[in-house]
């Protein structure tokens, strides 16, 4: 099957995870995606070698690239990478801010000589802003937009979200709004400008927070694994383990009260009848509920609730995610051996994306040096600042 992306060329100027994320969505799609290094390569590459000896960031992150080392001190490097812009559609990059200005390349003066090309510059913090220039990384940004300080429980403390939220957030924005802007190029005939930043798109997810803050004067608390506006919902323990259990409404709650609790009285209590009373009531509801479910197997209550279509999550290991009956995995071929890696979400057609191979550092160097170096450079190097 074809890819969507077929046909486009995008180079990427990335390291980490936000950047490589959206490029590596951009190759399953179909897209060529030049992956530029610096001589000892992304330092994502070093991250952890839980891999067959290669960084778990890197395989997932990787695949369906070309790897080419480049050092963009030396003239000809630059150049290198001048001759392919030309003929891409898509640039990507995530240095530090400024790094691609000081070197002739930043976005201005790349869509002045490339018109039809779309720039995505990704970093910590957006243009204009007074932390523009700072460092940021995943657990920094989590601190700094609120995040940690709605994840955990009261009793722990403020709590780092357990995968790389931030960066991955932002890899999926920057994946779309370069989508958005190879549509709008297909209209006008004219690239763009993307810019994206972890502030930004952690922000933007922290509104629910945020607003009953700054509208509902509602200082946030940690809930643990509970929903802080629904009620039940969250952990219970069962005989053998535990599981969450999610009530979204009123007609479910009913239900939850007379064939699961089995206390129909419940429902109608004037303490438990409607979610914001339920919410006000929480630990007293919560044992209740806990009090009703202790005596039974993880199995049984999951039997029960699936009978009266009442929503439901195990409370599962990543090992349990291994085995889970729902999971889907996807081969893909590293420099050091066959990898399975949970497949990507997206189905089309019936199909998941055929995942492409993984590069090794510079694997593609003398094929991508030989089609675009200085024989086959058709455009000027652009003037460097003083």
């Amino acid at each position: 099957m074809t890819g969507a992306l077929a046909g486009t060329t995008v180079v990427a100027l990335e390291q980490a995870v936000a950047a490589p994320l959206a490029t590596s969505r951009l190759a399953d799609a179909g897209a060529r995606v030049i992956k530029l290094e610096r001589p000892d390569g992304d330092f994502a590459r070093g991250y952890d070698d839980y891999v067959l000896g290669q960084s778990s960031y890197f395989v997932w992150n990787n695949r369906g690239k070309q790897s080419c080392t480049v050092d963009l001190k030396k003239p000809e490097d630059l150049q290198l990478l001048l001759s392919m812009l030309e003929r891409a559609d898509v640039f990507v990059q995530n240095l530090a801010a400024g790094a691609t200005d000081r070197l002739g390349i930043g976005s201005a003066a790349l869509r002045e000589r490339f018109p039809r090309l779309i720039v995505c510059d990704i970093g910590g913090y957006a243009e204009g802003t007074p932390d523009h220039q700072r460092k940021a990384y995943d657990l920094l940004i989590q601190a700094e937009t609120g995040l940690a300080s709605v994840t955990g429980s009261e009793q722990s403390g403020p709590s780092r979200v357990g995968i790389s939220v931030c960066d991955i957030a932002t890899g999926q924005a920057a994946y779309a709004a370069i989508l958005e802007a190879l549509l709008l190029r297909e209209r006008t005939g004219r690239g763009s400008h993307v810019q994206l930043s972890l502030f930004d798109t952690i922000a933007e997810f922290m509104n629910v927070p945020y607003l009953a803050q700054r509208y509902g004067d509602r200082t946030p608390r940690r809930p643990g694994l509970a929903h802080p506006s629904i009620a039940p919902y969250g952990v219970f323990g069962t005989s053998d383990g535990e599981i969450l259990i999610s009530i979204q409404n009123e007609r479910e709650w009913k239900v939850f009260c007379e064939e699961v609790l089995r206390d129909p009285a419940l429902a109608t209590d004037p303490l438990y009848s409607r979610n914001t009373e339920r919410v006000k009531n929480r630990a007293g509801l919560d044992a209740k509920v806990q009090q009703a479910l202790a005596g039974a197997s993880c199995d049984e209550i999951c039997r029960l609730l699936d009978e009266v279509r009442i929503a439901y999550g195990r409370l599962s290991t990543v090992r349990d995610l291994m085995q889970h009956r729902s999971a889907a995995f996807a081969d893909v071929e590293t420099p050091q051996g066959t990898v399975a890696l949970l497949a990507p979400p997206n189905v089309v057609d019936g199909r998941r994306p055929t995942l492409r191979p993984v590069p090794a550092l510079g694997e593609h160097d003398d094929m991508l040096r030989a089609e675009f170096g200085s024989g086959n450079v058709a455009a000027k190097t652009l003037e460097q600042p003083a």
